[in-house]
């Protein structure tokens, strides 16, 4: 006899696979595919797959172990460090649609209820819907790129954070202070809690588990879930959704992890479990609910939905983005981006849904918001990049902010510290007295120490870093330090010195690991240590074209010639050069010359 729920579940997760698949090679999250496939197939439609027991248990955990690894992709110190744009973009992004939402949902004849639910999906944004369409654009490394993540991250926060509100009001049933009371002291209580066993209890934990050598994947992925259900089950305690006790689980995860390596590997792994395999049946079941009466009887609810989300969103951004004095027009390509919804609203609405806070017909239409909104982004981001580009108005960016760690306090090593100092933090590590004493004399902050030592690397700073330059005169030692970097602590930008005549398995490593040759291509270190020790030597600047000249489409030893290019100055940016062929015009090459 076949078992209804593992059949059930068979066919859930293939059809979540295969649609998901499908609509991610069109350059769409895979979670539209995956609510698409529920309605296709479920009892909306042809009512192959159907609702049974079992399911929901399996979707319920799925979307409580997604908020844990959207809470362990969260790194509360980005948010902190949002850019002042990136927060006027968020606030414009969700305050205006939410209260256009909201009073579009009052003038049609809905409830508070339900006019505060949709008013607040109106305001979430997706990270996931961007990220890949920003990629796809080569537009990943821009201004508005940057404005558009810290933008989805901060607005999806933010609904959550009303979310937990709305759910704690439903809860108590009304406003009086004799029920609301309870339900604010349980919040307080478990937001209290949650902060001691995060902040204090969590890293303690994982300090005493690092003595023992209690290391594994396997053991701290499931210490990992224990911690995210826990914390799900006291916001349940408190009033709360689990979701919520879960997505701040993973923030206060996150930050206690002291490797960077392992706390990768279990979000990877949490990753995995939730969005490859639990949480695809949540959104295939969250299809069930839909009905197409909503095109028939409440056809003008929907286009006003449609039409508020949208509006509003770009309006808002747009609106709150003008302070910043980038104009109207990127605020309006911001906007543009901010507009595509995904996971979070459609869990938000389902959880709304089985409340009884809103019907199947609200319900639908949430959904169908959040389709047609996200399926716009594309199409209207890419005419707003050609749009930006064909004014002379798309600003690339960098990681400028980050810190730099730069091991290995030569000459060079000096030199090129002192250049990138002007625009963002940098430290130096280098266990040379002498080079050591010179840092300092220079005014440069340099730590004293072993760089293929982990913890020396951990207390230079190497887990802030945006980038760690090795440039050290042993090759070997440069390979190690990148791999290192790449590997324990995540870094994104690594270059390692190397020599043209080092032995080829150092360019391969360095290659496997994501990182690449300082100044794009090995050269001969001794004699530009040299160069750069000479008193009074001072770099030049070259156009890119007369870098592309003097340098050459092409070549196997940038530093052969009399010129070694170190730097790009890009408008106020200072960035590495990477090779001629990256150059964009109006760069500035910054090269030490060997007269």
């Amino acid at each position: 006899m076949i078992d209804a729920f593992l059949f059930q579940l068979v066919l859930v997760l293939l059809a979540a696979w295969a649609a998901g698949n499908l609509i991610s090679r069109l350059g769409y999250p895979a979670v539209l595919g995956e609510i698409g496939v529920g309605i296709l197939l479920g009892p909306p439609l042809l009512g192959l797959l159907r609702p049974v027991d079992g399911l929901q248990v399996v979707a319920e955990l799925g979307v409580i172990l997604m908020m844990l690894y959207i809470g362990l992709e969260i790194d509360p110190r980005e948010v902190g460090r949002a850019s002042r744009v990136g927060l006027l973009a968020a606030i414009g992004g969700f305050v205006v649609p939410f209260a256009l939402g909201y009073g579009a949902v009052i003038l049609m004849g809905g409830n508070a209820w339900e006019a505060v639910f949709v008013a607040m999906a109106t305001g979430v944004t997706s990270l996931a819907t961007k990220s890949r369409i920003l990629l796809d654009l080569r537009v990943l490394d821009t201004r508005i790129a940057h404005v558009m993540m810290a933008g989805a991250l901060l607005a999806d926060t933010l609904s959550l954070v009303v979310f937990a509100g709305l759910f704690g009001v439903w809860t108590a049933g009304s406003l009086e202070l004799t029920t609301l009371g309870p339900v604010l002291g349980g919040i307080a209580v478990f937001v209290a809690g949650a902060w001691v066993v995060g902040a204090y209890g969590l890293p303690r934990l994982y300090r005493f588990l690092e003595r023992r050598g209690l290391t594994g994947r396997t053991f701290h992925l499931t210490l990992a879930l224990v911690i995210g259900l826990s914390f799900a089950e006291g916001a349940e305690l408190a009033g709360l959704h689990g979701i919520l006790g879960a997505f701040v689980a993973g923030m206060f995860l996150r930050e206690s992890y002291r490797a960077r390596r392992l706390s990768h590997r279990v979000t990877e792994a949490i990753g995995d479990v939730s969005v490859g395999f639990l949480a695809p049946v949540f959104f295939v079941t969250a299809g069930y609910a839909v009905t197409f009466s909503v095109f028939r009887e409440q056809l003008g609810l929907l286009l006003v939905i449609v039409a508020v989300a949208t509006i509003g969103k770009i309006l808002g951004t747009v609106l709150f983005y003008l302070p910043s004095g980038y104009g109207w027009r990127e605020g309006m390509v911001v906007g543009f981006g901010m507009n595509g919804r995904g996971a979070v609203e459609i869990i938000i609405a389902g959880i709304g849904l089985d409340l009884g806070i809103i019907g199947p017909e609200v319900f639908s239409i949430l959904v169908f918001m959040a389709i047609f909104t996200t399926a716009s982004v594309p199409v209207l981001l890419k005419w707003g990049v050609g749009w930006l580009e064909r004014r002379d108005e798309l600003v690339r960016a960098d990681d400028s902010s980050k810190p730099v760690l730069v091991v290995g306090a030569g000459s060079l090593a000096r030199r090129v510290a002192l250049q990138l100092s002007a625009g963002r933090p940098v430290r130096l590590l280098d266990l040379n007295a002498a080079n050591v004493a010179a840092a300092r004399a220079e005014g440069l902050d340099i730590v004293q120490g072993d760089a293929l030592d982990r913890a020396t690397l951990r207390s230079a700073g190497a887990e802030e870093c945006g980038t760690v330059l090795a440039i050290t005169p042993n090759p070997a030692v440069n390979a190690l330090v990148a791999q290192r970097a790449r590997e324990d602590f995540l870094v994104p930008t690594v270059r390692a010195m190397l020599k043209p005549d080092s032995d080829g398995g150092l360019f391969d490593v360095v290659a496997a690991h994501g990182a690449s040759p300082l100044c794009g291509a090995p050269f001969d270190f001794a004699r530009w240590e040299a160069v750069a020790r000479r008193s009074g030597e001072e770099l030049v600047e070259l156009t890119a074209a007369e870098a592309r000249e003097r340098l050459g489409e092409v070549d196997p030893d940038v530093g052969a010639r009399d010129l070694l290019p170190l730097l790009v100055r890009r408008g106020s940016v200072v960035r590495l050069f990477a090779g001629v062929e990256k150059l964009q015009e109006g760069d500035r090459v910054l090269a030490i010359r060997d007269a």
